[in-house]
């Protein structure tokens, strides 16, 4: 229970974690943002919450932003691509009645059918949205999604979402008004950053419909 508050909470430990493990604290970092999307089921893991945090202790000098960001993309990137790969030699059948899964499988219908409507420019701003991040990847592969079209635009969403977080984190992770409402400032964040794309597609979908 207590290392599942650390990981659960970790922009509380994080401070005590770098000052204990030193240069260990990237690899613990790096398995958290890669653990968050390879597999369905850790997709309770804090990615933007992580991101955020390291990024207001790289501006305080306990870790180099530049590093992270490098690293965290990394890390994005297999979790995404092992969560593809996983989908698309497993199937739907992972989700069968009596699956430990089955819970998930509402979540991946839903996930699918959007993914068919809006297309693999889907995969950008899913990277924002903390469920939808860490299904994606594995609908992709589930729906036979060619694998040009989910690299290229999850490679454009990663490279967006590492560097937003991670800078942020060093801009305004430190401003007291920030600190002491962490968490609804994340949620205004990612807010910000996918309204615009949901109404934008709602618009297009609407005035077709209209049509």
């Amino acid at each position: 229970m207590d290392l599942m508050d650390i990981i659960l909470h970790i922009d509380k430990y994080l401070g005590p974690i770098i000052q204990d493990y030193g240069l260990w604290t990237y690899l613990i970092i790096f398995l958290i943002i890669f653990s968050e999307t390879a597999f369905v089921v850790t997709n309770f893991l804090p990615g933007d919450v992580l991101l955020f945090t390291a990024g207001t202790f790289a501006a305080l000098g306990s870790l180099d932003v530049k590093l992270l960001i490098i690293l965290m993309s990394i890390a994005a990137i297999l979790g995404d691509n092992s969560s593809f790969l996983i989908g698309r030699l497993t199937g739907i059948k992972l989700f069968g009645e009596g699956s430990f899964l089955s819970a998930y499988k509402r979540y991946v219908e839903h996930t699918r059918l959007f993914l068919n409507e809006h297309g693999p420019r889907t995969f950008v701003f899913a990277r924002f949205i903390p469920m939808f991040r860490s299904l994606a990847p594995f609908v992709a592969g589930i729906s036979r999604i060619q694998y040009r079209e989910f690299g290229i635009y999850n490679f454009i969403g990663i490279i967006i979402w590492s560097p937003a977080f991670l800078l942020g984190g060093c801009l305004f992770g430190n401003i007291p008004l920030v600190k002491n409402n962490f968490s609804i400032f994340i949620l205004a964040v990612i807010a910000m950053i996918i309204l615009p794309n949901v109404f934008r597609l709602l618009y297009k979908r609407y005035s077709l419909d209209s049509r």
